[in-house]
């Protein structure tokens, strides 16, 4: 499932993003990689776009609970 937010996978191959990190936010991730690379990973120079690559994630995780709630509700009701 391809969203605004996932980078393709030319994209992924070309920066190197492992394959672990090709999620929904993958599209954040990349920036960030680059912003932190660029400034030898020092924390305090990349906080905008870390912070929206964490959002990202947060709310992506907060989806997939409530699907997973809603799937789990849906088989005990047609248990019943």
């Amino acid at each position: 499932m391809a969203s605004a937010l996932s980078a393709s996978q030319d994209q992924a191959k070309s920066t190197r993003l492992p394959l672990g990190y090709r999620d929904h936010c993958s599209a954040l991730l990349i920036p960030l990689n680059q912003c932190r690379r660029a400034n030898n990973y020092v924390p305090w120079e990349c906080e905008h776009e870390r912070h929206g690559y964490e959002k990202c994630q947060y709310d992506d995780y907060m989806r997939r609970m409530k699907q997973m709630s809603k799937q789990k509700f849906t088989a005990i009701a047609s248990e019943h």
